[in-house]
């Protein structure tokens, strides 16, 4: 510079964003793939994440791509769609969550959106105010955080029950809620722990929400991925005790996570939601927000209604051999034990017994630790908000699962205190 003087700039990144990408799912995975050893031969184990569509296994149907291709070849999916979605995409939505309702749901209840991703997104900043709190679950989905933080929310966490079943602790809900509390968060079936609530738990926290003045958010990507003795009971069943956002998408029942649609829908017969605001909101937010590509809405219809059921029955039975292989497997390594066995979604939580091992301070260590010897990568429960844990992916093919996990053993055997394990 001239005169020697030193140039200054009047900009800067914004360090609450890099915080808040550090705590995402992503966040992690990108920083333990980064210690898998390049000099391994083998091939990496992927049980850290919950994308299974590389595999030919699950591929997606037929008629899903088949719905793409006629979406595009109709030349009337190029145009910009409309904030809320197109009318046609929002109809047959409506259409199908409806079937598992004691109400029917209109277009007009739903809202498309970027994945499941961008509906988290709306629904946050649309509850955002000075002072607002929201309750999420820990264990949980570590994008709530990610975004809260970035909206200014604050979080409050109730703690799910590994002993019984991963319920939510609703004494726990009661004490943590006060006047400034906006909403709580149930995810079922759940990531990170496999659980699946019943028709009973799932009306206690409806009720509990009654009493306590708030909405409950529930996130239902992996509605219908059950094998369990509980079937899938949405939570917007119990919309006419309190009021419902649901969060769903294609991602995981087709599994097509990259072709990125989902919906926000509101669950509330009484109307409470329009009254308070939220409606006008939610719109207002998708105004000045993409919209997700408009030849994938305009599949979604084809998509929904003509999807044969030997497909989800064919994902269903795959996830549940591979959720009985790991569940089985995991009673062979001392250190790690599994308290539930999955029955719905793509996870299973277990947690570490580190006094049993050798130079393993945490749950993030041992993952690290993992990545570079076995270069088999799971998710620490860190990520998920329970330290000293981890979660597993089960959502791959069978021979790989049985691989990631004989690989795990060697490892905890590797590292045991006095090679007792």
């Amino acid at each position: 510079m001239e005169n020697g003087t030193k140039q200054i700039w009047g900009f800067r990144g914004n360090e609450e964003l890099k915080i808040a990408s550090e705590i995402t799912v992503r966040g992690f995975l990108n920083s333990l793939m980064f210690h898998v050893n390049k000099d391994d031969d083998r091939p990496t184990v992927p049980l850290g994440h919950g994308d299974p569509s590389a595999f030919p296994s699950f591929r997606t149907t037929g008629i899903a791509e088949d719905a793409i291709v006629d979406a595009l070849r109709t030349a009337n999916y190029n145009c910009y769609a409309p904030t809320v979605g197109v009318l046609p995409a929002r109809r047959s939505i409506a259409d199908y969550l409806s079937r598992d309702l004691p109400y029917k749901l209109s277009a007009d209840d739903v809202y498309l959106t970027i994945g499941c991703t961008q509906a988290i997104e709306v629904i946050l900043t649309v509850l955002a105010r000075p002072g607002a709190n929201i309750l999420l679950p820990r264990p949980g989905f570590p994008y709530y955080e990610a975004r809260a933080a970035c909206s200014r929310l604050e979080v409050r966490h109730f703690d799910l029950l590994p002993e019984k079943g991963w319920e939510v602790n609703l004494e726990a809900v009661e004490a943590l809620a006060d006047q400034n509390t906006v909403a709580m968060v149930i995810i079922n079936p759940g990531n990170p722990c496999g659980n699946v609530y019943s028709h009973q738990h799932l009306e206690k926290i409806a009720e509990t929400a009654r009493k306590l003045g708030i909405l409950v958010i529930t996130d239902e990507v992996y509605n219908h991925l059950t094998f369990g003795s509980n079937p899938f009971v949405p939570l917007g069943t119990f919309g006419s005790i309190a009021p419902v956002i649901t969060l769903g998408s294609i991602s995981k029942r087709w599994i097509v996570p990259g072709w990125r649609c989902g919906w926000l829908v509101t669950n509330d017969p009484n109307g409470i939601l329009r009254k308070t605001g939220i409606v006008d909101s939610i719109k207002g937010c998708l105004d000045v927000s993409s919209d997700p590509a408009t030849f994938i809405q305009g599949a979604i219809p084809q998509i929904l209604e003509n999807t044969k059921e030997d497909f989800f029955s064919k994902i269903i039975y795959i996830i549940r051999e591979a959720a009985n292989l790991c569940y089985e497997r995991i009673k062979e390594i001392p250190c790690i034990t599994c308290p539930y066995k999955p029955e719905g979604s793509m996870y299973t939580m277990v947690k570490i017994n580190l006094c049993l091992l050798e130079d393993i301070g945490d749950d993030m260590e041992f993952c690290l630790k993992l990545a570079k010897e076995e270069s088999v990568i799971v998710l620490p429960g860190m990520a998920m908000g329970m330290k000293n844990w981890l979660r597993i992916t089960i959502a791959t093919e069978l021979s790989i699962l049985e691989d990631g996990l004989t690989r795990i053993k060697a490892f905890c055997q590797r590292h045991a205190k006095n090679n007792k394990i």
